[in-house]
């Protein structure tokens, strides 16, 4: 091992997303992370419970923090413009990371286990989200429903957002699939 060099996480991350590309996630070991990080598979543990979550770091973070822009949207605002508020504040997460989001997203779709844990992660934002609501007085099913749909636009906002050719900014998408999703109801 080298000397000491600051950003563990960040190497773990960069080294399993470099190999995970490379040799596909199922053909890659700890091991393999952490000795390309330059570290040991005890620090690798230190970091991340397991090579999939190495992924998939920061997702309590963002659950809390969208379900925390959810709360403190101004109080007359109805459940979904709430929403629309958590989605711009976690879209202010992705600023400049588009590449990274692009090549983790490409590892991800060629992994049912992965993709199986973006389900999940997704299933947990809906939950935070859903707890926000009512905290702020949205009664079920009114509150599942609305956090739900935040994550419908969420995730196509974010699809959409991997595969812009302009390289533009998450919030466009979001607010776009927010829109698209209050015409289709006839809230437009």
């Amino acid at each position: 091992m080298s000397r000491w060099q600051p950003d563990a996480s960040g190497r773990l991350v960069k080294a399993a997303l470099e190999l995970y590309a490379e040799r596909g996630y199922e053909q890659t070991t700890v091991a393999e992370i952490a000795a390309r990080a330059g570290l040991t598979e005890r620090t690798f543990f230190r970091h991340h419970a397991d090579k999939r979550e190495v992924l998939f770091g920061g997702s309590r973070e963002m659950a809390e923090a969208f379900a925390a822009a959810v709360a403190e949207a101004p109080g007359s605002a109805a459940p979904i413009d709430a929403v629309a508020v958590g989605l711009d504040a976690i879209a202010e997460g992705f600023t400049g990371r588009l590449e990274f989001v692009r090549r983790r997203q490409a590892v991800i779709a060629a992994s049912a286990e992965l993709r199986e844990r973006e389900l999940v992660k997704l299933a947990s934002l809906a939950d935070a989200l859903t707890v926000a609501l009512r905290g702020r007085g949205v009664a079920e099913p009114a509150a599942s429903l609305t956090a739900e749909a935040g994550i419908a636009a969420f995730k196509v906002g974010f699809a959409r957002w991997v595969a812009d050719p302009d390289d533009g900014e998450l919030a466009h998408w979001t607010r776009d699939s927010l829109r698209a999703l209050r015409a289709a109801t006839g809230e437009g």
